[in-house]
């Protein structure tokens, strides 16, 4: 159940009585009822404010739900003593007096201080004068049927014309009022009652037809006191309950990323010995990259500088390695074609972007090569893991399912002997962009360079064991998508 959910809960027992006990000695509905109509004669009668056309009669159809004996279903028109629309004048920074708009009502407040001032002749400020209890009703636009309670005028007001204002008798308890005014049964009625435009709109008549249930005042002010009670308790059960909705919000995003550090840990699947080491693996590695620049392949790195104790970011199995990136197969960064020679553009290889890598995904539908364009650009094989080396988007990668040339703003590592889709999982690791983060260089924009991204660390296991890694990421990571 959301805050919400609970607090419309408890606005639905109040007006159905079930809030508070029924107390005979405080009076039934009907005799305070009786007692409003009495009044509102004798301000008829003394001029005080017009006499108003009968409302129709309650009939069983409208009524939602049972109430207690003693209380009485009345229409809100029946209790006011004027239902009035507001002044329509031009907001200005100084004049004869200051005019509340929809606008300046929020978080149930009127802000005072930026509330503008407008012009009204002397012998109509006193029709729209705002007083404290006046009920305000937003008649029109996206706020429509929003309430607020004036509780203190600080200086002579009057209120603006997509405003009404409703004023009833003394007998009622302001608050019990408002508190209708924020029940599912007034906004039902509310809702049934405007007009569907392109700004909806509610008018007076709508507003004086709806039914409410009337208590005796006394027990009006007891619901709203026990209302009072319970409200800081909404307050902290809305804490904890967004609290909660944050933590299950995080948590398939968290538990994959610690699914991710466990696979490149050597804690998400077993070792085992005859699988051989990542020493093993690593030697191979580096007796094919020797072929490969005998061949003629790939080009000849420089010396990078031996690993130090002080590097090595958490503790892995015995029968891995830590080896920096580039020791496990060639790295490139990409490059962009210049666009001064029209006949690299074409259709024949696609050429990827940083914004063609989405959530672990590379799109190919983007500008591509013609194959004068591939023989001035980078281009990488198939299995080819893409990263994002600059900007907000530091750390994207994916894996490419076909030859691809790629700009300036990405690196790539094409492995040997190794598997893709472990390596894919270790780039993407929350360790690994963490260390391209504290590595890159830039100020506003920072840039992870070819030379420092080749020379970051990554855990080595047994090629074996790399595949067991991923099949066990196989059958995990869908579970948090799942739950997202």
């Amino acid at each position: 159940m959301t805050p919400q959910e609970l607090k419309n809960s408890i606005l639905q027992l109040a007006i159905q009585g079930k809030l508070v006990e029924q107390r005979p000695e405080e009076g039934t509905g009907e005799e305070l009822y009786k007692q409003i109509q009495a009044e509102k004669q004798a301000l008829i009668k003394a001029g005080k404010i017009k006499k108003e056309k009968p409302l129709p009669e309650i009939t069983e159809d409208e009524i939602p739900f049972e109430i207690p004996e003693s209380w009485k279903w009345v229409r809100w028109g029946d209790l006011s003593e004027s239902i009035q629309y507001g002044y329509n004048a031009p907001a200005q920074e100084t004049g004869r007096i200051k005019m509340v708009r929809i606008s300046d009502i929020q978080n149930d407040h009127v802000i005072w201080e930026t509330v503008p001032y407008c012009e009204i002749s002397e012998q109509d400020i006193a029709s729209y004068l705002l007083y404290p209890n006046d009920i305000l009703f937003a008649r029109t636009g996206g706020t429509v049927g929003k309430s607020y309670l004036v509780r203190e005028v600080p200086e002579a007001s009057i209120y603006a014309g997509y405003l009404i204002r409703t004023r009833y008798s003394s007998l009622l308890c302001p608050d019990f009022l408002k508190r209708f005014m924020e029940s599912q049964l007034y906004w039902d009625q509310l809702h049934e009652g405007t007009i569907a435009t392109a700004q909806p709109n509610c008018n007076g008549k709508t507003l004086s037809k709806m039914i409410l249930p009337l208590p005796p005042l006394a027990e009006q002010n007891r619901i709203v006191a026990k209302i009072e009670d319970l409200l800081p308790l909404i307050d902290r059960y809305e804490k904890a309950w967004s609290r909660l909705e944050e933590f299950n919000k995080r948590f398939p995003g968290d538990m994959q990323k610690s699914i991710l550090q466990m696979a490149i840990q050597g804690k998400l699947v077993e070792q085992r010995p005859e699988e051989g080491t990542g020493e093993e693996l690593y030697q191979q590695i580096q007796a094919e990259k020797q072929a490969l620049i005998k061949a003629g392949k790939i080009k000849k790195e420089k010396p990078l500088p031996e690993i130090t104790e002080d590097e090595i970011p958490y503790e892995i199995p015995e029968s891995w390695k830590w080896v920096r990136l580039c020791q496990v197969g060639y790295t490139q960064t990409g490059n962009t074609p210049s666009k001064s020679h029209p006949e690299y553009l074409g259709n024949y290889i696609p050429f990827i972007t940083p914004g063609d890598i989405v959530y672990g995904r590379i799109y190919y539908d983007n500008q591509a090569l013609s194959p004068s364009g591939k023989d001035v650009a980078r281009v990488c094989p198939r299995g080819t893991i893409l990263q994002v080396c600059i900007g907000g988007s530091i750390g994207k990668a994916g894996i490419v399912e076909m030859e691809v040339s790629f700009n300036q703003q990405i690196n790539a590592i094409t492995a040997i002997l190794c598997s893709n889709e472990y390596l894919f999982s270790v780039l993407t690791s929350s360790y690994f962009i963490k260390s391209m983060k504290d590595s890159a260089g830039g100020t506003a924009t920072p840039i992870i360079n070819r030379g420092l991204w080749d020379s970051l660390l990554i855990p080595l296991p047994p090629l074996n064991e790399q595949k067991r890694i991923v099949a066990r990421l196989e059958e995990l990571l869908p579970l948090c998508e799942k739950l997202k």
